[in-house]
Parts: structure tokens; C-alpha cells; sequence
């Protein structure tokens, strides 16, 4: 059987048998494309292709100079195939079995925004709301709109995909409480505690209760539609512009000040890993790397040697 309908059934089990999201769907139809590509591989036949084959095709993608992470997800989901075709008895010998691939990625150190960065900007965003005279104008909506956006990114640490894609059904604005759906479609809960973000958030869905209602997603955009996730990184790039000099804010880096910052308090990092959907722990302990402030707080009040007074 070719390749090429092969992976239309793995594509079918992917969609309705794992269900997966959409967004892990389209990329593994561009990693799969693109194996089948190389060499034309689409018009070979499965059992065609062999261990060595496959590791000519991992060579071929370091000549691209991509970064390891990029490979590592690239080999994952042909691997998932190669899986899937072993376990539906398609194929009797799963090349996969013979292959022994280690790819080092670099630890890369989240990046954090500082927290009178965070103050700094949300003060000049209420300063403009307190300060605006037509509040019955769209500009007066967007603004509140965009607070509400920045608000939660700190507040709660959603990815941008999670806050983009929050239902009105899943978010309790009386009592704070937020129903995220994350990677795979794990659900988990995020509670705003803050009185004056909940006071906010009230005030933004009597703004845009219509439009809300119409079209059933929570945070919506000047044509009533859902919010992208690029409108959400072109605002913050706006204000940043605007209230900074030479600092460059990303969405996400308020999901890793939100963690980074909980640690600094000495909240258990499993409770943070909880917060931030990750299913495994290893994924959060990258923000004990970070925590310099808190270690330094430490090492300067705790360690023994702040007791030798032989030079004093």
C-alpha cells in the first residue's frame, strides 16, 4: 500500500479516534508532507521503507539547520505513524524498533517579564481608562478589552491559544472562575482572586455582552469576531512600543512571570504545574532555573557563612 493513503488513515485515526486538536492536526500534516516528499517517498510502497531511509531523512533535516526541537517533534510524528502502522498489523517489522535517536536539546531559560515592568505597563493602560472622556466609544471597549487581555495573562498564565479560545459558558464572572481547555483538550480550572480584575472583567462583558452572545467566545474583536491569537501579540507589541523603550513583551512571556513569580512566594511547584496545565513536572521545574531572585534571598539570609565574624 503507498504511502500516501496510509497517512490518510493515520490522519482519520489522529482526527477521531485521539482527537486531537486541530492545531496538532495541521501540523502533523505538515510533518508528514513533508516525509513523504523527500524523494518522493509518496509513491513508494510501505514496506519500502526501512530503517535507513528514515535515518537518511533525519540527516536531510539537521542540513536544514533547524533547531533540535523542531526535529525532535518532526521524527515524533513520523514515529506515531510508523506506531500506528505497527499496531493496526499494516506493517510487520516497525523500522522505528531498530532506530536509536538521541537529540540534545539546549536548555533554554524562559524569558520573564520583571514585575515593575508588569506594574508599570497595567498603570498606564488604567490611567488611559480612567482618563477617557467618550466611554460609550469603541476605542473606550478596546481598551477595556485589551486590560482584560493583559490582565488574565498575568493573572492566570494561559497560553494565548487558551485565553483566544475561552467560550462565555466557561468563564464565571461573578465568582472568578475560569474553565481552560488546554493541549489535548485537558480541561482545568483557573481561579481570578483579584477584586479589582473580577470588577474589570464585569465591566468588559456588559461592553460586549451582544456580541458575546452572538458568537458564544469571550474575548471578541471591532468586527464581532473572535479574537486571534495575532491581534493579542500585535496589541501587547502596541502598548510595548508605547510604555517601553528597548523591552520586547511576548504573550507567553507573562505565563512564565506568572510561574517564575509564584515560585519567588514558595507556592509548591506541583501546585504551578497544575496552574499552568503541564502534565509533566519536568516541564515546570525549567522555572526553578530562573527563580535567581528567591535563591538569592536565600543563600543571603540562610546560608552558615553569614555567621563567620573572624573578619568583623
Amino acid at each position: 500500500m503507498l504511502l500516501t493513503k496510509l497517512i490518510i488513515n493515520f490522519e482519520f485515526h489522529c482526527k477521531y479516534e485521539k482527537n486531537l486538536s486541530e492545531k496538532t492536526l495541521n501540523a502533523y500534516s505538515i510533518d508528514l508532507n513533508q516525509f513523504i516528499e523527500y524523494k518522493n517517498f509518496k509513491y513508494l510502497k510501505i514496506l519500502e521503507i526501512d530503517k535507513h531511509l528514515i535515518k537518511e531523512y533525519i540527516g536531510n533535516l539537521y542540513a536544514f539547520n533547524l533547531k533540535a526541537k523542531t526535529i525532535k517533534r518532526k521524527i515524533a510524528v513520523i514515529k506515531a505513524f510508523f506506531n500506528y502502522l505497527d499496531y493496526e498489523d499494516i506493517i510487520d517489522i516497525n523500522p522505528f524498533n531498530k532506530l536509536k535517536i538521541a537529540i540534545k536539546e539546549p536548555i533554554r531559560l524562559p524569558k520573564t517579564i520583571e514585575l515593575r515592568d508588569v506594574k508599570k505597563l497595567l498603570s498606564y493602560l488604567y490611567k488611559i481608562k480612567i482618563n477617557f472622556k467618550e466611554k460609550q466609544s469603541y476605542a473606550y471597549k478596546a481598551l477595556v478589552r485589551d486590560i482584560v487581555i493583559i490582565e488574565l495573562l498575568f493573572s492566570t498564565g494561559v497560553r494565548v491559544s487558551e485565553l483566544s479560545n475561552i467560550l462565555d459558558q466557561d468563564i464565571d464572572i461573578n465568582i472568578g472562575i475560569i474553565k481552560i481547555k488546554g493541549k489535548g483538550d485537558k480541561e482545568r480550572i483557573i481561579q481570578v482572586c483579584d477584586f479589582e480584575v473580577k470588577k474589570l472583567l464585569k465591566e468588559y462583558y456588559k461592553l460586549f455582552y451582544e456580541d458575546i452572545n452572538k458568537i458564544h467566545f469571550f474575548l471578541v474583536n471591532r468586527l464581532g469576531n473572535k479574537i486571534s491569537e495575532q491581534s493579542i501579540r500585535l496589541m501587547i507589541n502596541k502598548y510595548e512600543k508605547t510604555v517601553f523603550t528597548s523591552k520586547h513583551l511576548t504573550p507567553h512571556m507573562f505565563r512564565h512571570s506568572f510561574a517564575t513569580l509564584l515560585l519567588e512566594e514558595g507556592v509548591d511547584i506541583r501546585y504551578i504545574q497544575n496552574m499552568l496545565g503541564h502534565s509533566s513536572i519536568s516541564t515546570t521545574e525549567i522555572y526553578t532555573k530562573v527563580n535567581l531572585k528567591h535563591q538569592r534571598k536565600i543563600l543571603k539570609s540562610k546560608h552558615p557563612r553569614k555567621n563567620f565574624e573572624f573578619l568583623k
